[in-house]
C-alpha cells in the first residue's frame, strides 16, 4: 500500500498529478486543496490512498491525514465510490464538510457534482451515526458524566462535526468548549475556532 509520496510535479491536468519520486512518476487523482497546492509550488507531498481493482490500480491524493481520514470515511458509506469521494473534497474543504454533516446539510452536500440528494442524505445519516457510536462507547468508558451533560445542541453538533474529522470525543469536547470561551457562536465558527486549537 501506498500512503505517502513526497516529489517533483511533471505534469498536471484536471485534478491529476504526475509525482515524481526516486525516478517514478506515480499519477494520482488530487483533491482540490492538494492540487492547488503541487500546481503551485511544482513540489510537495501526497498522503495517499491505493485503490486495487481488476481493471487497473488506481491512486488517490490528499493534502493532509485529516483530508485522507475524512475520504476513507466517506467512502465506507454504501454508494460512494473513490472518484465521488474525491469529488466531495474537491468541490468543499473538510471544515465545510464537517459542518454539513454536524448540520444535517443536504443541500450543501448535494450541491456536489454528480452527488444526488439520497446519497447526501445517506453520507450524513451514516456518518453521523458512525460518530454517535464512537461517543457512547468512550461515555461508557472514560468521559466525565457532567462534561456531557454541560453541552449544547450546538456543542454537540460541533464535536460531532470534528469527531467526523478523525479526532476523538475528548479532543473535540475540550476545543469545543475553548472556542465558546474565546466567543464563537455560530456552529460554524465554533467548529473553526476549534480545529485552530488541535
Amino acid at each position: 500500500m501506498i500512503g505517502y509520496i513526497k516529489g517533483n510535479v511533471l505534469y498536471s491536468d484536471a485534478g491529476t498529478v504526475l509525482l515524481e519520486n526516486g525516478g517514478i512518476g506515480y499519477e494520482i487523482l488530487c483533491s482540490g486543496a492538494l492540487f492547488a497546492k503541487l500546481v503551485t509550488d511544482k513540489k510537495g507531498e501526497a498522503y495517499t490512498y491505493m485503490q486495487v481493482r481488476e481493471d487497473g490500480v488506481s491512486l488517490f491524493g490528499f493534502v493532509s491525514p485529516e483530508e485522507k481520514n475524512m475520504f476513507l470515511k466517506l467512502i465506507s458509506v454504501s454508494g460512494v465510490g473513490p472518484k465521488m469521494g474525491i469529488g466531495i473534497l474537491s468541490a468543499m474543504n473538510i471544515n465545510d464538510l464537517a459542518v454539513a454533516i454536524a448540520t444535517s446539510d443536504v443541500k450543501m452536500l448535494s450541491s456536489v457534482k454528480g452527488l444526488g440528494k439520497k446519497t447526501a442524505e445517506r453520507i450524513i445519516l451514516e456518518l453521523r451515526e458512525k460518530m454517535t457510536a464512537g461517543e457512547q462507547a468512550i461515555e461508557k468508558g472514560k468521559a466525565p458524566a457532567q462534561a456531557i451533560e454541560k453541552m449544547s445542541d450546538k456543542e454537540e453538533d460541533a464535536i460531532v462535526g470534528l469527531m467526523s474529522l478523525g479526532y476523538t470525543r475528548s479532543e473535540s469536547a475540550k476545543a469545543v468548549k475553548g472556542a465558546v470561551e474565546k466567543g464563537a457562536q455560530s456552529l460554524e465558527d465554533i467548529i473553526m475556532t476549534a480545529l485552530k486549537s488541535m
